[in-house]
């Protein structure tokens, strides 16, 4: 039983680094011209906001897929027995993280809630349903291969764990100015 469950933890981060990674990456390179290029939607509030930059959702991005072409490598090298990652897939994660972040940013906006403001499960849960929404879309033979129902269990315990960690690093290297 502590093996299947040891084991579940281990796929599930290791199907999860590429979609983990490109948030911190994309507020550590962030900055620069917004993805809503400053607009406003109808109803007067900014589309996305500041946070959403196109440096930040291209490194974040390119960062996921460096580190699954990493997975990739190791596994094809070491013959670890460890979910397989593909070039699509980890693109899709890594991409769908950040789409994920930008819906929940939007919806966000419409609901009168300001950049930084807490939202509870979905600030810790927007790049598992992009990077999950984008692979299933685009690659479903590989989603449901590998994303077991004790895997995907792992994933939804692990990831408010590892967001709240991240964001209280961020915040003390100053990166964010919430830890949150």
């Amino acid at each position: 039983m502590l093996s299947t469950l040891l084991t579940a933890l281990l796929a599930a981060f290791w199907i999860m680094v590429p979609a983990y990674i490109p948030n911190p990456v994309a507020a550590l390179c962030g900055g620069g011209t917004p993805i809503d290029f400053c607009r406003n939607y109808t109803d007067g509030r900014r589309i996305l906001g500041n946070g959403k930059t196109y440096r930040g959702l291209i490194c974040g991005v390119l960062a996921g897929v460096l580190i699954g072409l990493v997975q990739i490598w190791l596994v094809g090298t070491y013959h670890w027995d460890l979910p397989r990652q593909t070039i699509l897939s980890v693109t899709l994660l890594a991409l769908g993280a950040l789409l994920g972040d930008m819906g929940k940013s939007f919806i966000k906006r419409r609901l009168g809630k300001e950049r930084g403001e807490a939202w509870p499960v979905a600030d810790q849960y927007d790049l598992v349903v992009g990077a999950f929404l984008l692979t299933i879309i685009f690659d479903p033979a590989w989603f449901f291969a590998v994303v077991t129902l004790p895997v995907l269990i792992a994933i939804l315990v692990i990831t408010p764990v590892l967001h709240r960690s991240v964001n209280i690093l961020g915040y003390w290297i100053k990166v964010k100015k919430e830890p949150w």
